[in-house]
C-alpha cells in the first residue's frame, strides 16, 4: 500500500481498516457529469453534494464546508477561474481540484498559480479520479477525526511560516526555545504542539496562534 492510499484509510478498534468517507461538492454545468459524479463518488462511500452555479457552490459551502471541491473551469458564461478566486477569498485552504474538458498547459499554470491542489481533465477513468481524491486525502489529512486534521494543518501552517523567512528547523529551534526534534515531528502532524509550544512557534515566527486555527477551520 503507498502512502496515499494508507492515510485515507483509519483503524477500528478491531484493528481493522476501513475507507475515509470524504464530503465533496462538484460544481458543473453539464447535469450529466453532476450526475456521473455523484453516482460514482457515493458508490465509493464518499458524500456528495452538486451544484449548478457558482452560487448554489457558495451556499452549499456556507451550510456546511466540504473537504474538497470538485470545479469544472469552463462553465458557459460563469468562469471557474473567479469562482476558485471567490474560493480563496471565503476559504483560502479549501482542497480544490479543478476539472475540464478544455485541457491546456496555460489553464494550468493559471489555476495552479491560485493553489489549486491538482488538474483533471475530462473524460478521466475512476482510477484517475480515486487516485486524486486519496492523495487529496493524504496531503490535507481529510476526512479524519478534528484533532487529527488540526495537527496536520498546524504543522503545515508552521512549516509554511518557517519557509516564508528562509529559516531552517535549527533557526525556529533558537528562536523559540523548542527542540528540533519536537519541531519536526510537529511540522511532520506526528504529534500536536502543546499550547506552551505553540505560543513559543508563533511568537518567534512573528504570527499569532488564532490565524493558523482559524486557517485550519477551528
Amino acid at each position: 500500500m503507498n502512502n496515499a492510499d494508507a492515510a485515507t484509510t483509519r483503524a477500528t478498534d478491531e484493528g481493522a481498516a476501513e475507507p475515509v468517507q470524504l464530503s465533496v461538492i462538484a460544481l458543473d454545468d453539464d447535469a450529466d457529469f453532476r450526475d456521473y459524479v455523484r453516482v460514482v463518488l457515493e458508490g465509493e462511500g464518499h458524500n456528495v453534494r452538486v451544484a449548478a452555479t457558482p452560487d448554489e457552490l457558495f451556499e452549499q459551502c456556507e451550510q456546511k464546508l466540504p473537504d474538497i471541491v470538485l470545479l469544472d473551469i469552463k462553465m458557459g458564461r460563469h468562469t471557474g477561474e473567479e469562482v476558485l478566486a471567490e474560493i480563496r477569498t471565503r476559504w483560502p485552504r479549501l482542497c480544490v481540484i479543478v476539472v475540464t474538458g478544455y485541457p491546456s498547459l496555460e489553464t494550468m499554470r493559471q489555476t495552479f498559480k491560485q493553489d489549486v491542489y491538482d488538474y483533471i481533465a475530462k473524460p478521466f477513468s475512476l482510477e484517475e479520479l480515486r487516485a486524486t481524491l486519496n492523495q487529496a486525502a493524504a496531503e490535507f489529512n481529510l476526512g479524519g477525526r478534528p484533532q487529527d486534521r488540526l495537527r496536520a494543518l498546524l504543522g503545515r501552517q508552521i512549516r509554511l511560516a518557517r519557509t516564508e523567512r528562509t529559516w531552517t528547523l535549527k533557526d525556529l529551534s533558537e528562536a523559540s526555545g523548542v527542540s528540533v526534534s519536537q519541531l519536526s515531528s510537529i511540522e511532520r502532524g506526528a504529534h500536536m504542539p502543546s499550547l506552551e509550544s505553540l505560543l513559543a512557534i508563533s511568537q518567534a515566527l512573528g504570527m499569532q496562534p488564532s490565524t493558523w486555527l482559524e486557517a485550519a477551520g477551528f
